[in-house]
């Protein structure tokens, strides 16, 4: 299951570490507990709107380009979990290679026994 605020968390831990500050640092500037940051970061917590905003600057990020972000990878974990379609008549086609292939066979074995 898809869930929105691993993802969000996901996205805020890889922009922090691409700009090489701590969780410390980015707590402090964001005026939230490092704890609870981390648990942000880890998925464990729905931030509110202002908090993820108040990180958000911390990290000189814009909030778009964070949720941006967000939408990019529940895009791609949605198209991860569901079932590729086949196309229209796939399954006739290898039904019928299916069935030839085993009718030599089942000949070779009627005409054995």
């Amino acid at each position: 299951m898809i869930l929105l605020r691993r993802e969000l968390g996901q996205v805020l831990r890889d922009r922090r570490r691409s700009l090489g500050r701590t969780l410390r640092d980015v707590s402090a500037s964001a005026k939230v507990s490092l704890g609870y940051l981390s648990e942000v970061e880890r998925g464990e917590k729905e931030a509110s709107s202002e908090l993820i905003s108040s990180i958000c600057a911390a990290l000189d990020v814009p909030l778009s380009v964070v949720l941006g972000d967000v939408s990019t990878r529940v895009a791609a974990s949605e198209r991860m979990s569901r079932p590729v379609p086949l196309p229209v008549g796939a399954e006739r086609v290898g039904a019928e290679r299916v069935g030839s292939e085993r009718e030599p066979a089942t000949a070779t074995a009627r005409s054995a026994a």
